[in-house]
């Protein structure tokens, strides 16, 4: 299998037509339905978490379900993966979690169990607890919502709608990890490292809040990075240019998986970036002391597209002037 055998055009069409990406669509017209001005809210639709103010104080407020489909597929691993998506959300926004609450939905005990017990794990390695909730202990399904609550200082918020032309993208990932033996498409890169290890990772992002280092973020969440960076740029209203070859990856034939599966996967801990070119070899240092790989990836342009190039080569994976990712 060789991991250079794909095009731009290859890597924009497998993308496109990716689930992940996909099942993004809808949120616009939930937002349209949803949303109400308060004045104590500084930011919601769109980011990672809500920022709403409590004096000079950001509470940071998000919430994910898990994907039916990896419930059916591992309700172990979809218990981790509830508490790992959250912990990055408000890790994304440059703050710090501080305490969840979860809905459980079960049909028998036994999914039930697997699913507290993979919940209880990420909660220990991540050292943020659950405090409450509620349970549906004989639903005719299996679901599981968490909902998270950080804090950060006001100041130091990182968003992702305040990337700017001609800005450098960043990625940031783990490849210290494994394809999922059960979930093809997660890359775990967490349960088999120490709290202090994924503690250290996730801080990174705190750090370069509090050094105001980064001018947007997002956590690589289901769509992938290309999707996640898709969501970035849209919310920001600008575009992007990706170099494909630019993109940390692992050995990809040692773990069985092309480029066009690696750009759509769930990476376990990882971030997508946007900053000043003066700050990059900064933020680049502060992931790598924490034994994640971290380069630049593409730049911020102005056109409304995120086009990905290799060599000559180059397609144009999102438009945004005609078909958005989120429609928010």
């Amino acid at each position: 299998m060789q991991s250079d055998n794909y095009t731009p055009a290859s890597v924009a069409a497998e993308v496109k037509k990716y689930d992940g990406v996909r099942r993004k669509q809808a949120i616009g017209s939930l937002v349209k339905t949803l949303h109400i001005d308060n004045l104590d809210v500084i930011a919601s639709y769109g980011e990672d978490a809500a920022v709403i103010q409590n004096g000079r104080t950001a509470l940071l407020l998000a919430a994910d379900g898990i994907w039916n489909k990896l419930m059916d597929i591992d309700p172990y691993w979809a218990g981790y993966c509830a508490i790992l998506v959250n912990v990055h959300d408000i890790a994304a926004m440059g703050g710090r979690p501080v305490a969840m609450v979860d809905i459980l939905s079960a049909s028998d005990d036994e999914i039930m169990a697997q699913v507290s017990n993979g919940m209880r794990d990420a909660a220990n390695a991540f050292n943020v607890p659950v405090v409450g909730g509620h349970l549906h202990p004989d639903a005719p399904y299996n679901v599981i919502d968490v909902s998270i609550l950080g804090i950060a200082d006001l100041e130091n918020v990182i968003y992702s709608s305040t990337a700017n032309v001609g800005d450098a993208i960043i990625m940031a990932i783990d490849l210290n990890g494994r394809v999922h033996p059960s979930a093809k498409m997660n890359w775990d890169s967490v349960t088999q490292k120490s709290p202090e290890v994924l503690q250290k990772q996730l801080g990174v992002m705190k750090e370069l809040g509090e050094h105001h280092l980064l001018t947007a973020g997002k956590d690589i969440s289901n769509p992938g990075v290309l999707g996640t960076l898709g969501m970035l740029l849209e919310s920001s209203g600008v575009g992007g240019v990706v170099d494909l070859p630019s993109i940390p990856h692992p050995d990809l034939a040692l773990h069985g998986i092309t480029f066009e599966e690696w750009v759509r996967m769930y990476p376990g801990m990882g971030f997508i970036m946007t900053a000043d070119k003066s700050s990059v070899m900064d933020v680049c240092r502060s992931f790598r002391e924490a034994g994640m790989a971290a380069q630049v990836i593409g730049t911020v342009v102005p056109e409304r597209s995120l086009t990905l190039t290799k060599g000559d080569e180059k397609a144009t994976i999102f438009n945004f002037c005609s078909e958005g990712i989120t429609n928010i």
